[in-house]
């Protein structure tokens, strides 16, 4: 990674309103926590563990920092191992997978050796079981029968969509919470009652975490043109992280204490004092726990509110660009439509561009690209159009125009903006980015 030891940077001095880095535990239990999903078919990536995801998630919402996610095989000894781990960095081990009526659901047997308990058969969980089965007009089964016994040390967790329940462990200062592996079940459970029952026992603190949305500019020079503010962080113990994706970069602003007022008053100081330095880079925010919002949407909402609208004359992206716009709702009041003019003919007799223009300058050309962009915004009668063509790779490069050569041109109403880029040689990346570019060209138009 470029630029990796300024990455990350936390003050070594809180200030009483940040007792503690993002990377510590702050006044007592609970403040820290670690996940592990048990289960062979996450490890030979028959499934995609998205159970993390949404746990740490909403753990960070409210005021729990993950420590770390690990995931296991189905297997006793790997088991034990991760929880004598976790208890050494966490203070609350949240535990999912393995809970299931099979042979292979080992995850209730190994919890109650390792907490040195017996079984016991709870009539409550037997009755949710029932109930459910009752819904598909079905007898409860021997093997389903046993999801009524639980380790009898544990505080029962209910699942009230599913016949696993769950399972709460206090032991030794720490909090050990086993939840099923099916997705539903389990977000049900940490919604409803185990980030309840987390926050009743524990003082947590606030985390603010706030993201900055660039485009147009790449990590490393993004980095080192930021360099001062990010210093700055430190002081006031804000964490920065770089997240970079093709075509853009989000900054996370991230902090932790009890006041929550003054932790966003003092992120959104720094964000202010970052539009200052870098407009021209800046499209959006993101608060987390939101929906993430893309550049379509932006570019959508602006071309609504100024009643404007757009089409579009597309080579390299082959659509790409109209997919993007299209993808938001409410679209058709400002989209009209496209050209895919991918290969020279189409060029000639949709939009206009000479022949003789295509054979000296080339399709990927300034003068091309926008008699493309000029020809589509007056054969649609949109108030702006964007245009693209370029070298998407992995053939078809030349010396003076490599693979990843795109030229981009937006036409207003009162004039015809291009721009070259060069994004690279992987053709898929070389069409995102060339879309997300277009469209943060257009954004600036819009918000002159």
């Amino acid at each position: 990674m470029e630029n990796s030891k300024r990455k990350n940077k936390i003050s070594s001095k809180p200030s009483a309103l940040y007792p503690v880095s993002l990377g510590e535990g702050i006044n007592g239990r609970g403040s820290m926590a670690e996940i592990i999903t048990i289960g062979d078919e996450i490890l030979i990536g028959q499934i995609v563990d998205t159970n993390s995801a949404f746990i740490a998630c909403l753990l960070n919402l409210n005021g729990v920092t993950v420590k770390q996610i690990s995931s296991v095989s189905d297997n006793r000894e790997h088991i034990i191992k991760a929880l004598d781990e976790a208890k050494e960095r966490a203070d609350i081990i949240l535990i999912t997978g393995g809970l299931g009526p099979t042979k292979d659901d080992i995850t209730k047997k190994t919890l109650c050796e390792y907490f040195k308990t017996t079984m016991r058969f709870d009539e409550e969980v037997y009755q949710d079981i029932v109930n459910i089965f009752a819904g598909y007009r079905k007898e409860v089964t021997p093997i389903n029968r046993r999801q009524a016994e639980v380790p009898e040390i544990c505080t029962v967790i209910r699942n009230p969509v599913g016949t696993a329940p769950g399972m709460w462990f206090d032991v030794g200062g720490k909090v050990f919470i086993s939840m099923p592996g099916v997705p539903f079940e389990m977000k049900a459970m940490m919604k409803n009652l185990i980030v309840p029952k987390i926050k009743n026992q524990f003082k947590l603190p606030v985390i603010v975490h706030k993201t900055v949305l660039t485009q147009g500019i790449g990590e490393s020079h993004l980095s080192e043109f930021i360099s001062d503010w990010e210093d700055s962080l430190a002081s006031d113990a804000i964490k920065l992280a770089y997240l970079p994706a093709p075509g853009m970069v989000r900054l996370r602003l991230s902090t932790k204490g009890y006041d929550e007022k003054k932790l966003n008053t003092l992120v959104d100081k720094k964000i202010d004092e970052l539009k200052i330095m870098i407009p021209e880079y800046i499209y959006g925010y993101e608060n987390f726990g939101e929906e993430n919002v893309t550049i379509e949407q932006i570019v959508g909402k602006l071309l609504h509110e100024k009643k404007k609208t757009i089409s579009t004359a597309e080579s390299c992206t082959g659509g790409y660009i109209s997919h993007l716009i299209t993808k938001v709702p409410g679209s058709a009041e400002y989209y009209v439509g496209s050209v895919i003019s991918y290969s020279y003919e189409i060029k000639e007799r949709e939009l206009g561009v000479s022949k003789n223009m295509l054979e000296t300058q080339g399709a990927v050309s300034q003068p091309v690209v926008e008699q493309m962009a000029k020809a589509i915004r007056e054969k649609y009668k949109t108030d702006f159009s964007i245009a693209a063509s370029g070298i998407a790779g992995p053939s078809g490069g030349t010396d003076d125009k490599p693979v990843g050569t795109v030229w981009i041109a937006i036409a207003t109403p009162e004039k015809i903006i291009s721009e070259k880029f060069l994004f690279g040689k992987n053709r898929e990346h070389n069409i995102h980015k060339t879309a997300d570019a277009a469209l943060n060209m257009l954004r600036k138009e819009l918000q002159k």
